[in-house]
């Protein structure tokens, strides 16, 4: 048994020489290798090793086909109220040739309608998606204003209104301050015979009374009145459009439904009442009863002379205008509520682009000079003091200008809310 287990001892000792000799041989074969060869057979092994350590699988879902757009009449009549994708309305642009119509004041043809935002830095900031029940309880309120029809047509038939006015107010009383009791007060300064009707949920109330006794109290004829949609929009492209709206089958978007609501009221109400209609931040300088079926040119294309973009502050048409119609039907079958100004500005530029050469539509396209003397891009420049020899010159010319060409002046609250107004500057108003 000894000799047995000396022997084994003496045979591992053999074993274990010759796998020495094995792993110097091996060694000494490496040393022989060149030296960048030895350091890619490393690297490799790093790069396996490490591919082997951090490989995680990640399974991606394959990528739907598109569906064709069809841009057919018949497809378009069908779904008129399915709302076009963003990627859609910003390839139909349209090019309609400059025509010439026929105007008491210098004519703004129009050459292509332009995309670009009015203003990035300020308006476009969408705010969350309004939800079913949001906007439920914002249009609900109309539900309770079925004297509206008595209402407004015993105002506008009693009164013996000479030219009627339309605003809306579309939120509460908080934000409505001395900027637009001024912009009423000049309403009447010039029009002390008009009629003025203020389409408001929260103006018809008691609050809102207060808010407007001042002008009552001299005399001045006007009226708030909360909106009853369905009998507003009946018999238009909007009574199918804000059924949707209610039911769900229409989504507002993420701008503010308030508004969007406003670019809509402001249309029907002067379709079916004709007038003019302007909004809260519009300062009115000359009388505006010479003016009939006319809309301002907000921009102009400094190279020919043509206008670049329409605004819809300030509308002026006669009852069941053909050019309404069409401006609520776009409304209708092309409404986003995403896109800030494409149911408004962009809406006007779009329908006025196209039936410039249709014959039935007799309005007048006005220069910026008649409502938007000022762009928005330099409104805070009209309510600061001179600051410096150019700045001082520009008022001066602009005041000049805005005294002899302009009808009203659109502040562009959305800018200049917040900035006061100094003593030289506005001193036309």
């Amino acid at each position: 048994m000894y000799h047995q287990i000396t022997k084994l001892k003496q045979n591992c000792f053999v074993y274990v020489k010759q796998l020495q000799k094995i792993k110097r041989s091996i060694f000494a074969s490496l040393f022989c290798l060149p030296t960048s060869l030895l350091a890619l057979m490393f690297f490799l092994l790093l790069s396996y090793n490490g591919f082997a350590v951090f490989y995680v699988h990640l399974p991606f879902p394959s990528k739907p086909q598109p569906e064709p757009a069809n841009f057919s009449k018949a497809n378009l009549a069908r779904n008129s109220l399915k709302k076009l994708p963003s990627s859609v309305m910003y390839a139909v642009k349209e090019d309609t040739p400059s025509v010439i119509l026929k105007t008491l004041l210098p004519l703004l043809q129009n050459p292509a309608i332009s995309m670009t935002p009015i203003n990035h830095s300020v308006v476009l900031k969408p705010k969350k998606a309004h939800g079913y029940k949001t906007v439920k309880r914002m249009l609900s309120s109309g539900d309770n204003s079925k004297q509206f029809s008595t209402r407004i047509r015993d105002f506008l038939g009693n009164r013996g209104c000479k030219v009627r006015f339309f605003m809306t107010w579309i939120s509460s009383l908080k934000p409505f301050g001395d900027r637009e009791s001024f912009a009423i007060e000049s309403l009447f300064k010039s029009h002390p015979y008009a009629c003025l009707v203020i389409v408001s949920n929260s103006m018809d109330a008691e609050s809102g009374s207060l808010v407007l006794k001042p002008f009552l109290d001299k005399g001045f004829k006007l009226i708030a009145i909360k909106p009853d949609f369905d009998y507003i929009f009946k018999d238009t492209h909007a009574e199918k459009w804000f059924k949707g709206l209610k039911k769900g089958n229409v989504s507002p978007g993420e701008v503010s439904l308030g508004q969007n609501m406003s670019n809509l009221l402001r249309l029907a109400l002067l379709y079916k009442f004709g007038g003019i209609y302007m909004d809260t931040d519009v300062i009115v300088l000359k009388r505006l009863t010479k003016l009939r079926n006319a809309i301002g040119a907000q921009s102009i294309d400094l190279e020919n002379g043509n206008w670049s973009r329409l605004n819809n502050a300030v509308l002026i048409f006669d009852k069941k205008h053909p050019l309404l119609f069409k401006f609520i039907e776009e409304f209708a079958l092309t409404f986003d509520g995403n896109k800030w100004g494409h149911n408004g500005p962009y809406l006007v530029s779009r329908v006025v682009s196209r039936v410039s050469r249709t014959p039935g539509f007799n309005f007048t396209v006005l220069p910026p000079s008649a409502f938007y003397p000022v762009n928005w891009s330099r409104i805070k420049s009209l309510f600061k003091g001179p600051e410096g020899k150019a700045h001082s010159t520009w008022l001066r010319k602009k005041l000049e200008q805005i005294k002899i060409e302009s009808f009203a002046i659109h502040l562009w609250n959305r800018q200049s809310r917040k900035i006061k107004a100094e003593s030289e500057a506005l001193s036309i108003i």
